[in-house]
């Protein structure tokens, strides 16, 4: 965006204050340290050390992990600062958010202990800094006196909160969103700000925006048949230049498998008959674990694919390991980092001597890295051995002294990268990655590639620079130009916000999965499912293919399905009436296959058959017994039938072979 901008506007003008509420906070709350509850060489802790918190606090306070899910205990936490609630305001009305209570207040002075801030932390602090301090928000409204918003549906309270004090009497605030697009309601969003700021700002000139520059008509108007089940006020029409366009194809799987192979099928297809390139292609799920039969049927078709979010590269180990060590570099009070790559590679420092590294340090009121430097200067002779033992304190040492340097190295000032070159070295770190079994081939690869990120940043302080990582690293991001990667891309329906594609696939589009079972009872979860539907939609530029399965497998257990809900709201008219894609009577039932006749083409012949079973039918076999059809299909020139038999399970058979009979007769 700040390129963008800045391609706009005289060359003369740098542009400055273009990012995002988590970086703008950071800023402030190092420019004012003086004036804030935490001080200017503060680290930022992601999500996966923000559990690791938790986790203390919960073994702090005895809490049983089995009965209390930490990551339900992590979100709990997070919503409340999410709506400025700190510890002390905690409303403890039940025994759970009792426990919550006690764990939020120690996991708050865990932090503290590390200098440490979680990204809900930069909202609220600086939030409330705003608010108890009137001459340094005055300060901040002469300096922001126009403040544009992007993508404003998915904005907290705390972010809202924000605006409004920044704004001050200003009141010139620029704001563009659309509430049916909101998809991070798990994240904090609430649409319901748009609705807010209408009543807040009554003086707002209202823009709408209903021109859509990438989808055909046909692609809108079913999008918009969706989303018009959930109620929003003023929503706008959308249209588009690209009139008409294709229908959308409707197809019914059989199970995951089937589904997987349709897809790969298509794709193929198209691109055999030159209509497309593998890479204006996208496959969009609900869940990340429906990836799985996808990527098998590009595996096991020979089609290279990419896979967007899985991993992403900050969250994987080797980066996390190297992090870590910078951390503890910028900032001795990082106790989690410590813990992470005090024995990574190993060194002999096991959790017994971390232990009582912790608890000894904790009756000194020292940090723990500075115990270690302390028993590194004075050697086996210092008080500290005599605490935390012999073969303990011989490994802290041999430890010490490389952090010893490192620091030395940043104190003098060393550019970045050539610390991390050290740290690497130092510990041989490939060595480590040669020999670590639970490590890939590419894992030295992203080590490179995190030495390139360094090398990128040698014009920034080292808190700078570990401050804009840990920004980067919890976001979902992808290149607008992924289409160019030249293969088709597989992805959830979050991580595919703001993205376009000439051909989307929406697949296991299941009541259950989309929308997810979880939000059968929960109204305002169900509109999210619905908005998020909607937004897999209008990814689409020229075709969509939807797809669900009969059968389908969900929490372990292989059961009879139905289609999403959602589907039904699209009208028929927009749908691509071949009968081998959808059967108009009901798109909730399995496909009644009104049209018998077929044709397939198979070595390079073309064959053309009569189908002697359809879907409902019972049948009797010889050995497997009574059994209903599930769906009959070509294979070559013969008919292949998939029987659910009453003893048998599920068989798939060759109709000139199976000696079927229908069981009426």
């Amino acid at each position: 965006m700040r390129e963008r901008i800045q391609s706009q506007v005289d060359s003369h003008i740098v542009i400055r204050n273009v990012g995002t509420f988590h970086a703008l906070c950071a800023r402030i709350l190092r420019n004012e340290s003086d004036s804030s509850v935490v001080g200017k060489d503060f680290v930022i802790f992601d999500s996966a050390d923000q559990r690791l918190l938790i986790k203390q606090a919960m073994v702090d306070h005895n809490v049983d992990d089995a009965r209390y899910k930490l990551h339900k205990i992590h979100s709990t936490i997070s919503t409340a600062k999410n709506d400025l609630v700190n510890a002390d305001n905690f409303s403890r009305d039940s025994y759970y958010h009792e426990i919550v209570g006690r764990i939020y207040e120690r996991y708050q002075y865990l932090l503290h202990q590390n200098n440490a801030l979680d990204f809900d932390d930069l909202l609220m602090n600086v939030v409330s800094l705003l608010q108890t301090n009137p001459v340094l928000s005055s300060k901040y409204q002469d300096i922001y006196q126009r403040i544009l918003v992007d993508e404003f549906q998915d904005t907290n309270l705390a972010q809202y909160q924000l605006l409004r004090l920044l704004s001050g009497s200003n009141r010139d605030l620029f704001v563009v969103g659309d509430p049916d697009q909101s998809i991070y309601r798990w994240r904090g969003a609430d649409y319901r700000n748009v609705e807010r700021f209408r009543a807040d700002y009554l003086d707002t000139v209202v823009i709408q925006l209903n021109k859509n520059y990438r989808s055909t008509q046909i692609i809108l108007d079913a999008a918009t048949a969706v989303i018009s089940k959930n109620h929003v006020v003023n929503r706008v029409k959308l249209y588009s230049d690209f009139h008409e366009g294709e229908k959308i194809v409707l197809h019914e799987a059989y199970d995951e498998e089937d589904e997987s192979h349709y897809i790969v099928k298509t794709i193929s297809d198209y691109v055999a008959n030159n209509q497309l390139d593998p890479g204006e292609c996208a496959v969009m799920y609900r869940t990340n674990a429906q990836s799985r039969s996808i990527e098998e049927a590009f595996v096991r078709a020979g089609m290279p694919y990419r896979l967007l979010g899985a991993t992403r590269f900050y969250a994987r180990r080797e980066i996390k390991d190297l992090l870590a060590y910078m951390r503890v570099i910028y900032n001795q009070y990082d106790n989690v980092s410590l813990g992470r790559i005090i024995n990574v590679p190993a060194r002999g420092i096991g959790s017994k001597t971390l232990n009582k590294l912790f608890e000894y340090s904790d009756t000194l009121d020292m940090h723990p890295v500075g115990v270690i430097l302390e028993l590194t200067e004075q050697g086996l002779e210092s008080q500290h051995c005599n605490a935390i033992g012999q073969r303990g304190s011989r490994a802290l040492i041999s430890f010490g002294l490389l952090l010893r340097d490192w620091i030395a190295l940043f104190e003098k000032g060393e550019v970045v990268s050539d610390i991390l070159d050290s740290v690497v070295n130092d510990i041989d770190y490939e060595n480590y990655i040669e020999n670590n079994r639970n490590f890939g081939a590419d894992q030295w690869e992203n080590v490179e590639e995190l030495k390139r990120v360094f090398v990128g940043f040698e014009d920034r302080d080292f808190g700078e620079i570990l401050e804009g990582i840990a920004l980067i690293a919890d976001v979902d991001t992808l290149d607008n130009d992924v289409a160019g990667e030249g293969v088709p891309v597989l992805m959830t329906l979050h991580a595919a916000k703001g993205l376009e594609f000439p051909v989307v696939f929406l697949v296991g589009l299941n009541d259950g999965v989309l929308p997810h079972h979880r939000s059968f009872d929960e109204p305002e979860e169900m509109a999210e499912e619905r908005r998020l539907f909607y937004v897999g939609l209008t990814r689409a530029k020229s075709k969509i293919h939807l797809s669900y399965s009969f059968r389908r497998w969900t929490s372990g257990f292989d059961s009879s399905s139905i289609a999403s809900r959602f589907i039904s709201d699209i009208p028929l008219d927009l749908l691509l009436s071949k009968s081998d894609y959808i059967d108009k009577s009901n798109v909730n039932i399995s496909s009644k296959f009104n049209m018998r006749v077929k044709s397939n083409v198979y070595n390079d012949k073309v064959y053309q058959i009569e189908l002697q079973f359809q879907s409902g039918q019972r049948v009797i076999h010889d050995h497997f017994g009574s059994g209903i059809v599930v769906e009959s299909k070509l294979l070559g020139s013969d008919e292949m039938v998939i029987i659910a038999f009453d003893n048998f399970g599920i068989k798939r058979l060759v109709a000139s072979k199976a000696n079927l009979t229908l069981e009426d007769d």
